[in-house]
């Protein structure tokens, strides 16, 4: 009705008034055609388009409402984390990954007994907060998740560290309970002790091979933005689980060490991303130069289902090893140094010289018989 009377006709005096007596006269739907007879065709096209309850198929296939789309904000194309049903549907459609799952090394928690306290109540405060209701295998699902994460070169290097990571921060926390808001409940006894158990056993060296090395997970009825970025591997009671592409994402990448100090949060820590989600120079993956390591690099190789990890030196990284140590792959060529090169050069030119001097001979008149030295100046270094 607004669409159309701002298309309308003025009539003769009060519009709104003439409105009124049209539709009191003849009924609300008899006043509205009414009204909709006085427009030219261009008029009613343009009212019937902006008419809220006219359903009518759109021959180009564009979306519902299209000629009302608001340009002031910025569409959402459906990257953002989706709730509800919509997302279980996603979460359907996207098949999990056809890929072994490899188990994870036990971590047994070696450390003095101030860190070992604090470690076990950050862990126990992922299971419970994350998967308090959840069977024990989905509770055991996620700590190993934390531990993972900890033994992982991209993560924290202590437990409260990557429970913690982010916490600081309005969103982009890893777990959601350090920045919603959870904290300000008291935990029920009942299912506390259940999470303490879980994380003691975890910290005491078991291992759930059923997630092997997932570092995220997220509920099943949620799809966040990263998640089909990652390896979808396997579905433990209400949470999917995920882990990283490629060799980052194998056991043999989680080559980090334990480093304790389980009360020192630095702000790094606390308002800080995952970096193979959230930030980093390539998008969002991994960047080893941007973690601060040294500039060797390391080579997973799977052969026959064995997956080893080598080490390739660098000579021109500082420190780099120079020596041949067993287990260790050298690079066949290298670029010389200018040194190198002006050794080379100047053993080249005497080399020459010599050519060119004439040969010595026996007998005035006759040719030597003596053959030239070969020339070097085409050999390979």
């Amino acid at each position: 009705m607004v669409a159309a009377s701002a298309c309308a006709p003025k009539p003769e005096g009060d519009a709104p008034a003439a409105m009124r007596q049209s539709v009191a006269k003849n009924g609300l739907s008899n006043g509205l055609m009414r009204v909709s007879r006085d427009m030219d065709p261009a008029m009613l096209s343009l009212a019937q388009r902006n008419d809220p309850y006219l359903r009518r198929a759109d021959l180009w296939g564009r979306p519902e409402g299209w000629g009302s789309l608001d340009i002031r904000e910025t569409p959402d194309l459906g990257f953002g984390t989706t709730d509800g049903e919509s997302a279980e549907e996603l979460n359907d459609l996207r098949p999990f990954a056809k890929l072994p799952i490899r188990p994870m090394r036990p971590f047994v928690l070696a450390t003095e007994a101030d860190d070992k306290a604090r470690a076990l109540r950050c862990l126990s405060q992922a299971v419970y907060y994350e998967a308090a209701r959840e069977p024990l295998k989905g509770q055991e699902a996620v700590a190993q998740v934390v531990l993972n994460r900890m033994r992982h070169p991209a993560y924290p290097k202590s437990i409260c560290g990557v429970v913690y990571q982010g916490s600081a921060r309005a969103t982009g926390c890893q777990f959601t309970f350090t920045c919603d808001g959870s904290l300000r409940w008291a935990p029920e006894p009942g299912l506390w002790a259940r999470a303490q158990a879980v994380a003691r056993r975890a910290l005491a060296g078991y291992v759930d091979r059923q997630v092997g090395s997932a570092t995220h997970y997220h509920a099943s009825y949620v799809a966040p933005y990263w998640a089909p970025t990652l390896v979808k591997m396997t579905k433990v009671g209400a949470h999917i689980f995920y882990r990283w592409t490629g060799p980052w994402g194998e056991p043999p990448a989680f080559t980090g060490r334990y480093e304790g100090r389980e009360a020192y949060l630095t702000s790094a820590i606390l308002t800080g991303l995952d970096v193979r989600t959230q930030g980093g120079s390539r998008d969002g993956l991994f960047s080893p130069e941007d973690e601060g390591l040294g500039g060797e690099r390391k080579v997973i190789l799977a052969v026959a289902g064995e997956v080893r990890t080598y080490t390739i030196a660098d000579p021109t990284a500082v420190g780099g090893e120079r020596t041949r140590v067993t287990g260790t792959l050298r690079p066949s060529r290298r670029q010389p140094t200018p040194d190198e090169i002006k050794r080379i050069n100047d053993s080249l030119a005497a080399m020459e010289q010599d050519v060119a001097k004439p040969a010595p001979s026996a007998t005035p008149g006759r040719v030597s018989s003596a053959a030239p030295a070969p020339s070097t100046a085409g050999g390979s270094l």
